[in-house]
């Protein structure tokens, strides 16, 4: 009986002592998992200017961090439209889904913002109210932002896009101005990418602004200056649109500057172009040239060079193709 009751104890011992080293192995592993980060779900990107990141999504809460455009937050989890984020630094919170970018969206406008480096621009304007920018021309294209009221803008490009209707299963509707939107490829500061273009005012330079009435002016470019008591006056390439959405522009002129009278006179003007963003200009030997992209009546795709010589412009003749920087042979007939 003795030798039993003994047994009894030493089980006992035994699994007490098991219990106890479980307990404790439990523990450990639930300090552990604590201890350690949640692993993100996914990484996204701040959209707005400013983002308040909340203790809690509820009304009565408190701002632990404040984030800017393009700052990078990890998604813990969602609930509805609020996701638990862990942002740099670590610190954890609340912010609303509406306000940040997927990662493929931000990373497909920094790729934009970089093609764009090397792109000259065709006009500066204002956004006339609040936009979004998209990624690419489309009102269902992926948001990378919002440019605010009389925010300044750089315009490089433009686009007509024919809109998309529910009505016929999603596809494009025909390209009848009624039926289309305007797009143009902006940049401001560091953020770029497509708005609409009812949504921007161009701001025509104050000293051509006079001979823009009337006119469609849709970009413009300083070609040389010229020197007039102590101020250097620009000389400007203008392009302008009539009759049609479908064209960038359709004429140029070219304003020098008088300087006896103090004033700008149009020494060159060519109408009935088919003429497609981006107009480009260049300097060699300090003379001024401009290169057009145009499109013949059969459609054929060709460059018109013209160069500036004092206050006379002179049509040195095309290139084949919108890509080529060769200059006409006509170039060295001066």
């Amino acid at each position: 009986m003795l030798v039993r009751e003994g047994s009894i104890k030493t089980r006992s011992i035994v699994i007490v002592v098991f219990l106890i080293l479980a307990a404790g192995v439990g523990a450990y592993f639930l300090w552990f998992h604590n201890s350690q980060p949640e692993a993100p779900l996914e990484v996204e990107y701040v959209m707005s200017p400013s983002l308040d990141v909340l203790n809690t999504p509820a009304v009565v809460h408190q701002v632990v961090a404040i984030l800017k455009y393009g700052d990078r937050v990890e998604i813990l989890r969602t609930e509805g439209d609020w996701a638990r984020v862990r942002v740099n630094g670590g610190n954890e919170g609340w912010v609303n889904t509406t306000e940040l970018i997927p990662s493929k969206v931000f990373e497909d406008g920094h790729k934009l913002l970089h093609q764009m480096a090397g792109m000259q621009v065709q006009a500066t304007g204002h956004a006339a109210v609040a936009a979004n920018i998209h990624v690419a021309p489309g009102r269902d294209e992926p948001v990378l932002g919002l440019f605010t009221e009389s925010q300044t803008l750089d315009i490089f490009d433009r686009r007509v896009v024919a809109r998309k209707s529910a009505g016929n299963g999603g596809k494009a509707t025909d390209s009848a101005p009624s039926t289309s939107d305007v797009w143009y490829l902006v940049r401001s500061e560091s953020r770029a990418g497509w708005i609409l273009g009812r949504m921007v005012t161009l701001d025509v330079p104050q000293g051509i602004s006079q001979y823009a009435e009337n006119r469609n002016i849709v970009a413009w470019f300083v070609l040389n200056t010229v020197r007039d008591g102590d101020a250097n006056v620009p000389q400007y390439l203008v392009a302008d649109r009539e009759g049609t959405v479908e064209f960038d522009f359709t004429h140029i002129r070219v304003f020098t500057w008088w300087v006896k009278r103090h004033r700008y006179v149009t020494s060159f003007v060519q109408g009935g172009l088919k003429g497609m963003f981006p107009i480009r200009t260049e300097h060699i030997d300090n003379v001024p040239y401009f290169r057009l992209r145009l499109l013949g009546d059969n459609g054929k795709k060709y460059q018109s060079v013209y160069g500036l010589f004092h206050t006379i412009v002179r049509p040195l003749g095309t290139v084949d193709g919108w890509e080529s920087n060769a200059m006409p042979e006509r170039r060295r007939r001066r």
